[in-house]
C-alpha cells in the first residue's frame, strides 16, 4: 500500500500544471517543420489509443478572425498585437486546452507562450512584462525546438509560399525596407531569444535540418518514455 502511495506522489510531482493528461509543445520559427512534426507526433499517439488534441497558435474562434483583419489593415502596434495574441491563447486554454487535459488526453501544441515571449521581446516589450501577461499559463510536460539556420528558413518558406510573410519578416517594426533583409534581421533575433529560453525552460532542442522521419523518431521516443511511465491518467 505504501509503495503504491509513493508512485502516486512521485507522479503528481512530476506534473507541473496538475491535470490528468499530458501537454506537449513543439516550437520554432515559421519554416521550421512544426506542423508536421505535431501532426505525425498526433497520429502517433491515436495509434497508441490515447485520446490526442491539438491547438494551434492564432486559431481561437474568437479572436483568430479578428487578429488576420487586423493584419490586413495593418492597424497592429507592439501593444496590440501582444495583447490580442495573449486573448487568443486564453480563449484556446479556457476552452480547449485545460478541457483536453482534464480529461486525460494528450494535448499537442503548434506553438505556445514561447512563441510570444520571442515576438514580443524582439518588437520591443520587456521580456518580464511578457511573461506576467502569460503568468497563468499551465507548464508543458514535454517541450521540444526545431531549430533551423535562417538562410534555410528563407529558402522553405519561399518555396512554399513563393513571397515572405510580412510580419514574419518583422516589417511591421521597420528593420529594413528590403524584405529578405528584414526577414534575415528579424529572424536572427528570434533565433537569439529562442537561445535563451531554451536554456530557462529546458527545451529539447532537435536540429530542425534533419528529415521529417529522423525528428519524428527522435520525438516519438521521448513521448513514448512518459506514455509507458504511467504519465497519462
Amino acid at each position: 500500500m505504501k509503495a503504491k502511495e509513493k508512485v502516486k506522489k512521485t507522479k503528481e510531482v512530476t506534473k507541473a500544471h496538475g491535470y490528468n493528461g499530458m501537454l506537449v509543445v513543439i516550437e520554432g520559427t515559421d519554416g521550421s517543420g512544426k506542423s508536421t512534426q505535431v501532426n505525425l507526433l498526433s497520429q502517433f499517439i491515436k495509434d497508441k489509443s490515447y485520446g490526442c488534441t491539438v491547438s494551434e497558435w492564432k486559431t481561437s474562434r474568437l479572436i483568430s478572425g479578428v487578429i488576420n483583419e487586423a493584419k490586413e489593415k495593418n492597424m497592429l502596434n507592439t501593444t496590440t498585437y501582444s495583447l490580442l495574441y495573449a486573448a487568443d491563447y486564453t480563449d484556446r486554454l479556457e476552452n480547449e486546452i485545460i478541457p483536453a487535459l482534464k480529461a486525460g488526453f494528450v494535448v499537442l501544441m503548434d506553438r505556445y507562450i514561447y512563441t510570444a515571449y520571442v515576438r514580443d521581446s524582439v518588437r520591443g516589450h520587456d521580456i518580464k512584462w511578457v511573461k506576467n501577461l502569460y503568468s497563468f499559463a499551465p507548464k508543458p510536460d514535454l517541450v521540444f525546438y526545431l531549430n533551423v539556420p535562417t538562410e534555410i528558413l528563407i529558402k522553405r518558406l519561399i518555396a512554399k509560399n513563393g513571397v515572405l510573410d510580412y510580419f514574419e519578416s518583422g516589417r511591421d517594426i521597420g528593420l529594413s525596407t528590403d524584405t529578405y533583409s528584414s526577414f534575415e534581421i528579424y529572424q536572427k533575433r528570434c533565433l537569439e531569444e529562442y537561445k535563451k529560453l531554451k536554456k530557462e525552460f529546458n527545451f529539447i532542442e532537435l536540429d530542425g535540418t534533419k528529415s521529417q522521419e529522423e525528428l519524428h523518431k527522435e520525438i516519438r521516443a521521448k513521448v513514448q518514455e512518459l506514455l509507458d511511465s504511467g504519465f497519462v491518467s
